[in-house]
């Protein structure tokens, strides 16, 4: 009611959105039907330019080998849930296939920092990216988010790290 007593109405307003563009990361084309936990998949199919069930199917396996190598709670998790990628990846598992695939990460959240970075144009770089926020991945190249939703917040949403492309 009374924005213009609170400073920070006006850099709310200010702040642009990321333009959206439907993408399922070839989801629907590799024979998929119906929704699914899979943003690491379809984030890295996008951001990667692989084919969706490539990316499926070596994320299954790195599921797979983590659970029979290590003897933790997330390998217990894997072994009781199942390796399919399909509900989910953790991150343990997902960033050093990420980093294989020519991208680099930078983070923008310290411990106990509060959030710096949101998924704004403005705070983010050109290039292609693959985005963590709090529980999704979404692609953002060149400024444009490629998901099967706008995860944005309307810009408000907070970015925890970026992968982004190697030149």
């Amino acid at each position: 009611m009374f924005s213009f007593l609170n400073p920070f109405s006006l850099l709310k307003r200010s702040s642009q959105a990321f333009p959206f563009q439907y993408h399922d990361g070839g989801r629907g084309e590799a024979g998929f039907k119906g929704s699914a936990g899979d943003c690491v998949v379809r984030s890295i199919a996008i951001a990667a330019n692989l084919p969706y069930l490539q990316v499926y199917q070596d994320l299954g396996e790195a599921n797979e080998r983590y659970a029979n190598e290590r003897d933790n709670k997330l390998s217990r998790h894997l072994v009781r849930r199942g390796s399919s990628p399909r509900n989910g990846n953790h991150r343990n598992v997902f960033h050093d296939y990420i980093l294989s695939h020519g991208f680099e990460w930078v983070p923008t959240m310290k411990v106990g920092a509060g959030c710096q970075v949101h998924l704004r144009p403005e705070e983010l770089p050109l290039g292609t990216l693959i985005v963590k926020v709090s529980k999704h991945l979404t692609t953002v190249i060149n400024g444009v988010i490629f998901d099967t939703h706008n995860p944005s917040r309307g810009g408000n949403r907070c970015v925890y790290g970026y992968y982004i492309k190697k030149i």
